[in-house]
């Protein structure tokens, strides 16, 4: 399905037009939006290159410059001019539909007081720190006197931006529009449907080899062939680059400037590469927002005061999911370019052929860690952290007794026991940095994306005869024309109607995983 509005990919921003009717909401979006790019700009830094001895300091920069984009946010002359640009009958659709988020921003971000936004973004930067410490040393002990401090904040903002049914609903709201625990809960519990017994009848089938993914793989050379794959599916150096980080992630200064990081570890080829074409999903929907909404709202986070374009954490997921899993793990994607690996590693990889290299990174065995999780059992780490953050926040759980539930949860949901916590509650950063609520959005991205998958297959007869090829670029282009272009200008359910047909809807990704690990295991289609 064709996307109704294609925004003229020019040079011209919106709000650079001083004669424009909304040219004072532009200006004022522009500054804000250049607050939190610069916001990003210190967190990229902080995790990337930053010395250990700067953090206090960080710390208080980025305190002082949430609180200054919180005052440009609710300064009472953006809300009149929000207003003024709905009232005008020349406005463009983008200028109403960025007003009009902009006075839902000003409503939520009015309840939240100003003490409440400093102090969280004071001890962000704090936590990250007691986080990569505690992570590096095992010592969850260390970490735990900020996590308690993240939970108590973290209780009082869902206080303060309200909710209906759980605290929970407070935070899912802020990172995907309209997703509550009420409908969450039925979702997961339909993927658990699917899941557990594919992966019984997956347990019950030889392993694949994968001895050869430990081997002694060099970072240099890893870093040259993921960055080699992530400009193959059109990520643009010239407004990027590739650097090293405990945990991989992105991150963007508009479009002009969007960065990614992985993890190398010389020990596991498979981390590094779909790591950084993971990223690289993330960083195309970034750089293929319209230039028109450059430095506008329709490029910003304003409640969670954050420079983004993507239309909602989730709606970001299926990008980085789309491109690593079902792209990345293709067999058209290895019978393409298996032999560039085979050549960057003649040694490590010698004894394997294209075949075994494709079961081997699809292979399905429950594992300690999400980031090198399968996609079949990937959800279920998901659903383990959500259960437990609820719990945090709802104030059944005890930050104490967080590890023990952690590890209970692993041993009866993936059937592992934990080893330490650095390979358990420790092994992700989103609760240090106060991201509670996030997590449902990476299984809400594997649902978007086999929907969008799917809607660019009928949209692209060929799609598949070109990914055979290594030609990336139709699928791009119809993700740039439908998706990236429009920014934040749609909710993600208004995104999923345009493109799909449809809202939400698990039963494309379902069918995608049976599809696909039955062919790869030799089981019985159901």
């Amino acid at each position: 399905m064709k996307a109704q509005t294609n925004f003229q990919q020019t040079d011209v921003r919106v709000n650079e037009q001083a004669d424009a009717p909304a040219g004072e909401f532009s200006r004022r979006s522009a500054e804000l939006n250049d607050l939190l790019c610069i916001l990003n700009v210190l967190t990229w830094d902080a995790r990337t290159q930053m010395p250990s001895g700067g953090s206090e300091a960080r710390a208080q920069q980025l305190a002082t410059l949430s609180a200054l984009a919180r005052e440009r946010l609710l300064d009472p002359a953006f809300g009149v001019a929000a207003d003024e640009v709905i009232g005008n009958g020349e406005a463009s659709e983008y200028e109403v539909r960025a007003a009009r988020q902009a006075l839902e921003a000003i409503d939520a971000m009015r309840r939240v007081p100003a003490a409440l936004t400093r102090e969280l973004a004071l001890l962000r930067s704090e936590a990250q720190d007691a986080w990569a410490v505690a992570k590096a040393g095992n010592d969850f002990a260390s970490f735990a006197p900020s996590l308690e401090r993240m939970v108590a904040l973290t209780r009082q903002l869902a206080d303060a931006l309200g909710y209906e049914g759980h605290p929970y609903d407070a935070l899912l709201g802020t990172y995907e529009p309209g997703l509550t625990v009420a409908t969450l809960l039925p979702l997961f519990a339909r993927l658990r449907e699917h899941h557990l017994p594919l992966l019984q009848a997956i347990q019950a089938q030889p392993e694949p080899r994968s001895d050869f993914l430990t081997r002694h793989y060099p970072a240099h050379e890893q870093k040259a062939f993921s960055l080699a794959a992530a400009r193959r599916f059109g990520y643009d150096l010239e407004r990027g680059r590739l650097d090293q980080s405990a945990h991989p992630f992105e991150i963007s200064f508009t479009r002009q400037d969007v960065r990614i990081t992985t993890r190398f570890q010389e020990d596991f080829l498979p981390g590094a590469l779909f790591g950084t074409l993971h990223e690289t999903g993330h960083a195309l929907y970034e750089q293929g927002v319209s230039p028109e909404l450059s430095r506008t709202v329709l490029g910003s986070d304003l409640l969670g005061l954050y420079a983004v374009g993507g239309a909602s954490y989730g709606a970001h997921e299926s990008q980085s999911r789309l491109w690593e899993n079902r792209v990345g793990r293709s067999a058209a994607y290895w019978e393409r370019h298996y032999p560039e690996l085979a050549q960057t590693f003649p040694e490590q990889l010698a004894d394997v052929n294209v075949g075994e290299f494709l079961r081997a990174v699809n292979r399905v065995r429950p594992s300690l860690i999400r980031v090198e999780a399968d996609e079949l059992t990937y959800d279920l780490h998901i659903m383990l952290r959500v259960d437990l953050e609820m719990r945090l926040i709802s104030g059944e759980l005890s930050v104490q007794d967080l590890p023990e539930a952690w590890n209970a949860r692993v041993r009866s949901d993936l059937g592992l026991d934990v080893p330490d916590d650095a390979h358990g509650v420790l092994q992700d950063i989103h609760w240090s940095a106060g991201m509670f609520g996030s997590f449902p959005t990476y299984t809400i991205g594997n649902v978007m994306a086999s929907q969008f998958y799917d809607a660019a297959q009928a949209a692209l007869p060929d799609l598949e005869t070109q990914l055979e090829r290594g030609d990336y670029a139709p699928l791009r282009g119809w993700l740039q024309q439908n998706i990236y272009q429009h920014g934040r200008t749609y909710t993600p359910h208004e995104l999923l109607v345009r493109t799909t047909g449809e809202g939400l809807n698990p039963q494309p990704y379902l069918d995608y995983l049976t599809r696909k690990y039955s062919g790869l295991y030799g089981l019985e289609a159901t």
